[in-house]
């Protein structure tokens, strides 16, 4: 279990320390800043999704968007990603390696329990015959059966898990930014 040494003195330190001990939060790091066609501010995040980021008092409060310091100074920092919680692929992946096919005995036990794809890599469990168990630890928690022809993405660092049902032909691709 995660202790803190010291109690958090800001509402986000408290935010981030409780993420800390949840996994299945999608806590991403920020990569850089650009701005859509309106002008607005949007996070690139380490994950390869874009979040808007505003300064609309008083729903958002986020006055460092509006200065390059200010943005700068977010470089590195944490930001929740809804879209990995969601499990969405980001645009523009592209497909760097493949494994597979697996079968109902060829799946590597590693792949049969909790295990994570790397930072800045996504995955992608497709289904080429017969279905297999999927599970993933995100919020909320995912347990779903594929079948033949499904394919399920999987963010970068999210535990997750494949179990086998019966016969099965399953390959995975790893995709990266183009």
């Amino acid at each position: 279990m995660f202790v803190m040494a010291s109690p958090p003195t800001t509402f986000a330190a408290l935010l981030i320390s409780q993420h800390a001990t949840l996994p299945e939060i999608m806590i991403r790091t920020i990569d850089e800043f650009r701005q859509d066609a309106t002008g607005d501010w949007i996070a690139e995040l380490s994950c390869a999704h874009g979040q808007h980021v505003r300064h609309r008092p008083p729903w958002s409060q986020r006055f460092w968007v509006q200065s390059e310091a200010g943005r700068a100074s977010r470089v590195g920092q944490p930001l929740d990603c809804p879209l990995c919680d969601r499990a969405e692929l980001p645009i523009g992946l592209k497909v760097v390696r493949s494994v597979g096919p697996f079968d109902e005995v060829s799946l590597p036990k590693g792949l049969r329990k909790d295990h994570r794809v790397a930072d800045r890599t996504w995955a992608q469990v497709r289904v080429i015959g017969g279905s297999i168990g999927f599970s993933m630890r995100t919020a909320p928690p995912m347990t779903i059966r594929l079948e033949a022809g499904g394919s399920q993405a999987i963010p970068p660092g999210v535990p997750h898990a494949l179990e086998v049902l019966g016969p099965v032909q399953v390959v995975i691709d790893f995709l990266v930014p183009a």
